[in-house]
């Protein structure tokens, strides 16, 4: 079976972990100091992504579906 993430991915997590223990790892646009650890690997796998590493697509989110009002006014009458 093969791997999900490559290495260019997982030297990225790393690199993003251990600026977040020293305190360096900045998030985005506001530019605040990282703190937890779930945010320290998301930042190390977007960093990944975007220079075309091996990562599995995003979950759910935006790319999902909603469903339209009218449908949703439908089902809610026919009850």
């Amino acid at each position: 079976m093969a791997s999900k993430y490559g290495k260019k991915a997982q030297s990225k997590v790393k690199r993003a972990m251990h600026e977040r223990k020293r305190g360096t790892l900045k998030s985005g646009r506001s530019g605040k100091t990282v703190k937890s650890r779930k945010q320290a690997i998301a930042i190390g796998l977007s960093e990944a992504r975007k220079e075309g590493a091996k990562v599995p697509r995003k979950k759910g989110g935006a790319s999902r579906k909603k469903k339209s009002s009218a449908s949703r006014k439908r089902k809610s009458s026919s009850r």
